[in-house]
C-alpha cells in the first residue's frame, strides 16, 4: 500500500473521534432482523454477460414475495411509508423490464443482419463489432442506462471519512466517482430515494485508512470493517431500502487494496452487495454477477488522462517494455527472467535516466502489464493511452468491463506459469494480427478515458453500466 503521509490539522483527529463513535453505537444491533423469506431465486442465476453473449433475459419470479418486510410497527405512517415505497418499486421494476425486452430485441435482431453492413452510426459505438461480446445489446443496453438509470446516494456522515475521496494518483477513480455523482451535475443522480436504480454506500475507504489508522500501528482491517458497517447499519435501521432487498440494489466503490476485505467481517450481510474493486482477484472472493471490476488508473495532478497516438505500428521496432518496482511476487518471477536481459524484451526495475518512461510506451508494441501487490494494475490503462497492446500477466484477474469487452480481440494474457515464454509467445503473433489488435486498441480506449462531467461511453459511464447490469439482473420485489 502506498505511503499517504498528510499533514492533517490536529484538530481534525478529535472529529473523527466523535464521528466513530457516532457510527459505533449502531454496531450490535440486527440489522435483517425485519427480512424474511431467503429465497435464492430473487437473483439470477446466470450472469449479466450471459444477455450480451447469448441475447436470454431470465425469466423472474411470478411472485413478489421472495423478500417480504415485516414490522412490528403497525401506525397509519408505517403503513403509508411502505406503500410508497412499494408504489416506487414497481414503477422502477417495470422500467427494468422493458429495458431488457429492449436489450433482448436489439440482440435479436443482430442475428438477423450482417453486424460489418450496419449503418447505424449514433455514437460510433457499432463501427466495429469485434472488440465487443456484442455491439448492438451493448449500445441498446447503454441507452437504456441513460433513460433508467439513477444513483441515490445515501446523505448520512461526515467528510473526511465519507462522501469524499481522492481526485489524483493511484486511487483517484474513488473520488472522482463520488465527486461526479454528489457534486457534478451527473445524469444519474437521483433526485429522491423513490425514483433510485441504486443506492450508494459513499464511505472513502482510502480517507478512512488515511486518517484513522494513522499512526499505522496496526494493518488489521477491523476498524476499516465496523466503521462500514455500521454505516450499514445506521441507514438500514434509517430507511427500508437496503432491508427490502437485502442490499443487492447497493453499492460502493474503491480501488484501494483493502477495499475487498470490508466484506469479509460478515459475509452473510454483504452477500448480495455489489462492490465496485480494482482488486477484482476471483480467487479472494471475487464474484463476477454481482461485483464490478474497475479501471486502475493513475491520475496525475491537473489531468484526467494522457490520451496519445503514441507511434504509429510501422515504427514500434521494441518488442515488449516494462518499468517498475518488485512490487508483489509476480514482479520478481518476471525480474529473474527478464530484467535487463533482452534487448527486444527491455524489463527495468529502474528505468535509466536516459529513457522516458510513457516514450517507451509509445514506441514498443506490447506493453507488460505484471499483477504488483494486487492482480489490478496502472499500466493496463498506461498501455491503452499509448498505443501499445496490453500485456495482462495475472492468473484470476476479473477483467474491468469484460462483460461488454471482448479483451482477446486488444490484448495478451499471459499466465504467470508461462512468463519464462514472454518472447517466444509475443513473437508468434503475426504482423497481420498485430495491426489488428493495435487497431483495436485505438478504438476501445476511449472508454478508459476519464471525463468531468462524464460523457457517454467514457470510463464513468462503462462503470456506471457495469452497476447497471448488475442491478439489471436482480428482481426486488414488493412487500406483502
Amino acid at each position: 500500500m502506498a505511503d499517504l503521509t498528510c499533514t492533517t490539522p490536529f484538530l481534525l483527529y478529535p472529529s473523527l473521534v466523535i464521528i466513530l463513535f457516532f457510527y459505533s453505537i449502531n454496531h450490535h444491533n440486527q440489522i435483517f432482523s425485519s427480512v424474511v423469506d431467503d429465497d435464492p431465486s430473487c437473483r439470477l442465476s446466470s450472469s449479466p454477460q450471459a444477455v450480451f453473449s447469448s441475447f436470454r433475459i431470465f425469466p423472474f419470479r411470478s411472485s413478489s414475495s421472495c423478500l417480504n418486510i415485516t414490522s412490528n410497527n403497525n401506525s397509519t405512517s408505517e403503513v403509508v411509508v411502505v406503500e410508497e415505497v412499494d408504489e416506487a418499486v414497481e414503477r422502477i421494476e417495470e422500467g427494468l423490464a422493458m429495458a431488457r425486452a429492449a436489450i433482448r430485441k436489439a440482440g435479436e435482431k443482430n442475428l438477423r443482419r450482417d453486424r460489418d453492413r450496419t449503418n447505424n452510426s449514433d455514437v460510433g459505438v457499432v463501427s466495429n463489432g469485434s472488440v465487443y461480446l456484442n455491439a448492438f445489446t451493448f449500445h441498446q443496453s447503454h441507452k437504456e442506462m441513460e433513460k433508467r438509470f439513477k444513483i441515490w446516494t445515501y446523505r448520512e456522515g461526515e467528510a473526511p471519512l465519507f462522501h469524499k475521496g481522492p481526485l489524483n494518483n493511484i486511487y483517484a477513480i474513488e473520488g472522482q466517482f463520488m465527486d461526479e455523482i454528489e457534486n457534478g451535475n451527473s445524469r444519474f443522480k437521483a433526485a429522491s430515494p423513490e425514483e433510485a436504480t441504486v443506492f450508494y454506500i459513499p464511505v472513502g475507504i482510502v480517507n478512512i485508512i488515511r486518517f484513522v489508522y494513522r499512526p499505522y500501528t496496526s494493518y488489521a482491517r477491523d476498524r476499516l470493517q465496523n466503521i462500514v458497517k455500521d454505516y450499514i447499519s445506521l441507514i438500514s435501521n434509517r430507511y427500508p431500502y437496503w432491508n427490502r432487498s437485502r442490499g443487492a440494489d447497493h453499492f460502493f466503490l474503491s480501488c484501494h487494496d483493502w477495499a475487498p476485505d470490508v466484506s469479509a467481517v460478515d459475509p452473510e450481510l454483504y452477500k448480495h452487495f455489489i462492490r465496485a474493486l480494482c482488486n477484482a482477484n476471483s480467487s479472494e472472493g471475487f464474484t463476477p454477477m454481482r461485483d464490478v471490476s474497475l479501471p486502475e488508473i493513475n491520475i496525475p495532478h491537473s489531468q484526467l488522462g494522457f490520451v496519445h497516438t503514441g507511434e504509429p505500428p510501422q515504427n514500434r521496432k521494441l518488442l515488449a517494455f516494462f518499468a517498475g518496482g518488485s512490487h508483489g511476487d509476480v514482479r520478481k518471477i518476471l525480474f529473474q527472467h527478464w530484467k535487463e536481459k533482452d534487448k527486444d524484451v527491455l524489463v527495468y526495475e529502474n528505468l535509466p535516466k536516459t529513457m522516458n518512461y510513457t516514450k517507451m510506451m509509445d514506441k514498443a508494441k506490447f506493453c507488460l502489464c505484471p499483477s504488483g501487490w494486487e492482480v489490478a494494475s496502472p499500466r493496463i490503462v498506461e498501455s491503452l493511452y499509448s498505443g501499445c497492446i496490453p500485456v495482462i500477466i495475472a492468473d484470476y484477474y476479473v477483467l474491468p468491463f469484460s462483460d461488454v469487452l471482448n479483451w482477446k480481440t486488444f490484448s495478451v494474457h499471459i499466465p504467470i506459469s508461462k512468463m519464462p515464454d514472454i518472447k517466444k509467445i509475443l513473437e508468434a503473433i503475426t504482423e497481420e494480427e498485430y495491426l489488428n489488435m493495435q487497431r483495436r486498441v485505438l478504438e476501445v480506449r476511449k472508454h478508459f478515458v476519464i471525463n468531468r462531467p462524464s460523457k457517454p461511453y467514457d470510463m464513468l459511464h462503462m462503470i456506471m453500466h457495469s452497476i447497471w447490469l448488475r442491478r439489471l439482473n436482480v428482481r426486488i420485489p414488493l412487500s406483502q
